[in-house]
């Protein structure tokens, strides 16, 4: 068991190589495709230069896995047009494909934990009661921009921008996005924080408190003698 969580860092780094480059073959469009996938090719080679200085919990690890196949998945096949949520759409009987309101989900449910620990690891914010309000408010603000940056997208492209931004015709679709987002960051604040903060004490990531901690960063080996905010 130790051997496998040693390693799972790297195999899920290679699964989304894998899938990165299966989903590059043949996409239904090249630039959705791009643009869909960019967090994860600038993602994953900043995660591994910097993971010996700040190696990341098992847990988002994870997460950031399953997250960057939903992007590729809907970098793909475009995600208005996804199989799967095609097969909800009608199995179910909605008026759209789903597949892009689970990916906003998504964009809070996963940063959610990426931002919990930025905060718990290099702020005084380890074990306040700000922790858990202002991590929901990054992701909403994050949620922000991506929409913003899909209006600018659609000003820069005009009708080549639809593949990426999925509307489906929904004129509430950015509202929409952000509420996913705002309940997939509020359900995983409220149902990971546990398990996340036992991870936080693991020995691989308390290790690089203690190497930090040389160089003046407001970061100490133990987490009961950290400054903390009420």
């Amino acid at each position: 068991m130790t051997t496998v969580r040693r390693f799972l860092p790297v195999l899920l780094a290679w699964a989304v190589v894998a899938a990165l480059v299966l989903s590059a073959w043949d996409p239904r469009d090249r630039t959705t495709w791009f643009l869909e996938t960019v967090w994860v090719l600038v993602g994953l080679p900043l995660i591994v230069f910097t993971w010996r200085r700040f190696p990341l919990t098992d847990l988002l690890c994870c997460l950031l896995a399953v997250h960057a196949l939903v992007l590729i998945v809907g970098g793909h096949y475009t995600y208005a047009q996804v199989p799967l949520g095609d097969w909800v759409r009608d199995t179910f009987g909605l008026d759209r494909n789903p597949y892009d309101r689970f990916g906003h989900l998504m964009q809070g449910f996963v940063p959610a934990v990426l931002v919990r620990e930025l905060l718990s690891r290099t702020s005084p914010l380890r074990g306040s009661r700000w922790l858990a309000p202002l991590t929901v408010c990054a992701c909403l603000a994050f949620s922000a921009v991506f929409e913003m940056l899909e209006w600018a997208a659609a000003v820069i492209g005009g009708q080549a921008a639809d593949a990426f931004l999925a509307t489906q015709g929904d004129v509430w679709d950015t509202q929409w996005d952000m509420f996913c987002a705002l309940i997939g960051a509020t359900v995983s604040v409220l149902t990971l924080s546990r398990l996340h903060d036992r991870q936080l004490d693991a020995p691989r990531v308390t290790s690089s408190y203690s190497a930090d901690a040389s160089t003046g960063a407001l970061r100490t080996s133990t987490p009961g003698t950290r400054p903390r905010l009420r």
